[in-house]
């Protein structure tokens, strides 16, 4: 992407934040200078600020980096007015926009409102794919709308990516959109499960495919200090795992599973404080990637090695300390990133 070089495989390496008003801006600027491929910004109307707003204002600010809201969802947006607010992000960034959707979780269940089925989710996505195509959709009053004032821009062009993390969910993004970003935690087998899933749904078809997973990744010298930084965030992710078919999760890791989904409690969605997220170490330690630099370097080569295109880093839990977080995100950037942008021979580190 406009001259940014690239990790093992051509892997790239993205940033997922939170839109915090006058706080985003500042993210977007340094991500870009530390050399991450794109950033993404969550859509949660009532935990966090609006992703369009600060997509917008990053792409002021901003040269190079990718850009989208990530995971957003048909449920609290109709798909034509995500539609919409893509495609004028595409023109004003200059080609940069992207967009992740996702049956929904926080953004839905806190308005009181239910995620959308995997049928819903396919519906959203080709009404979507058809807004940013220009195409009319349909309405819900009855009839179709159409976008006519994107016809000047190539508002088609702007990948359009789904969050998934079950089977159903996995098959529908590939054979759909051919853009697949997982969201079933860092662990090489269930990672590997869901890469073949995804190719499986294409063998047939010869689609293109392109795979990529959100990761909970925190880099520091105490293991300790960077499990508690990703906790309550990795609990979010566990809890999407535990909401589908207990036969793609490892025995070793039901127990826990089981226990997030009967004790999630969606008002402290996000936090290490919650209860849900009081993850066991060893679970914690295959479920994310966390510890010294040495150490993530070496497990995210291992998930790139399973076919990934990019992995999009989660750096951290709503309540994270401020400034351990920072502490994690510069050592990724200067001891990890660079790492992983360097291609060795088989078993030589850089």
């Amino acid at each position: 992407m406009n001259g940014t070089q690239r990790g093992p495989g051509g892997c790239e390496i993205w940033l997922h934040g939170f839109p915090v008003p006058r706080r985003t801006v500042g993210l977007a600027v340094q991500a870009e200078a530390w050399g991450f491929d794109g950033l993404l910004l969550a859509d949660s109307e009532n935990l966090v600020g609006d992703p369009y707003v600060e997509l917008a204002l990053a792409a002021r600010e901003t040269r190079r980096l990718r850009l989208g809201p990530a995971v957003t969802n048909p449920v609290t947006r109709h798909p034509v007015v995500t539609a919409a607010a893509v495609a004028t992000l595409q023109v004003e960034s200059g080609g940069r926009a992207v967009v992740v959707l996702g049956r929904g979780d926080s953004a839905v269940r806190q308005v009181g409102l239910r995620p959308a089925t995997t049928a819903e989710l396919e519906q959203g996505l080709v009404r979507l794919q058809a807004a940013l195509r220009g195409e009319a959709v349909p309405a819900p009053g009855g009839g179709t709308a159409r976008m006519a004032w994107i016809e000047p821009f190539s508002a088609g062009d702007v990948p359009v990516s789904v969050a998934a993390t079950g089977p159903a969910t996995i098959t529908l993004a590939a054979r759909r959109c051919g853009r697949v970003d997982l969201t079933v935690g860092a662990d090489p087998r269930r990672v590997a499960w869901a890469v073949a899933r995804a190719r499986d749904a294409v063998r047939d078809t010869g689609g293109r495919l392109s795979l990529g997973a959100f990761v909970n990744v925190a880099v520091h010298p105490d293991v300790a200090v960077a499990r508690q930084l990703v906790r309550g965030s990795a609990a979010i992710f566990v809890h999407f795992v535990a909401e589908g078919p207990h036969d793609v999760v490892p025995d070793d890791d039901r127990p826990v599973v089981a226990r997030v989904r009967a004790a999630y409690d969606e008002a402290a969605h996000g936090l290490t404080s919650a209860d849900h997220a009081a993850l066991p170490d060893a679970f914690l330690d295959r479920f994310a990637v966390v510890g010294p630099p040495e150490h993530c370097v070496a497990r995210l080569r291992e998930l790139i090695d399973l076919g990934l295109d990019r992995i999009v880093v989660v750096p951290g839990s709503r309540d994270a300390d401020p400034d351990v977080l920072a502490t994690s995100n510069a050592l990724f950037a200067t001891e990890v990133l660079p790492r992983l942008r360097t291609r060795t021979r088989a078993g030589e580190e850089p």
